[in-house]
């Protein structure tokens, strides 16, 4: 791989690895004027998310340990789909209904993420990487599709699972 293209990789892998891991630490420990874990927990739970303290705990390992895993290069392949995973629910659970732009709460920043977390899948960590000096994760596409795949799968049954149900008003 050529040297601007891990160059490249590595700033990637940095700004959204870290900027995920950020967001996750909101919701964790409710850090850079996050929610916390409590609250977070009753936004999810409100959002239909049953039991919450499970879509909460994929949401921190997706967001702090996959961006933490992202931007520093180690089993990224792992970590590119623990975000993926992450931002998909975000966007099409959280953000899709409020449209594209960020200010109206969007799914904007969240597929910025998702789609980004998806290159890095695909194309890897660059050779300035963890995985790179360790010698490991090399080739991990397959691996990458696979746990993305499962991550969907999973996101798409929490979307499913938490609609609430039509009541005999809104049939009619």
């Amino acid at each position: 791989m050529s040297t601007t293209l891990s160059l490249g990789l590595l700033i990637l892998r940095l700004g959204a690895g870290l900027t995920l891991t950020g967001h996750g630490l909101q919701k964790l420990f409710g850090w850079f004027g996050g929610a916390g874990l409590a609250r977070t927990r009753e936004n999810f739970a409100r959002q239909g998310l049953q039991p919450a303290w499970l879509w909460v705990t994929l949401a921190v390992l997706g967001e702090v340990g996959g961006g933490l895993a992202v931007a520093l290069g180690f089993l990224t392949a792992v970590g590119a789909a623990g975000m993926a995973g992450a931002m998909a629910m975000a966007t099409f659970k959280s953000h899709w209904r409020n449209g594209f732009w960020m200010q109206r709460g969007g799914y904007e920043y969240s597929l910025l993420l998702l789609l980004v977390s998806i290159v890095i899948g695909l194309t890897g960590p660059g050779n300035y990487a963890l995985d790179a000096l360790l010698g490991i994760g090399q080739r991990e596409t397959a691996l990458f599709i696979g746990l993305a795949l499962a991550a969907l799968i999973v996101v798409a049954i929490g979307i499913v699972i938490s609609r609430r149900p039509q009541t005999a008003s809104q049939d009619a």
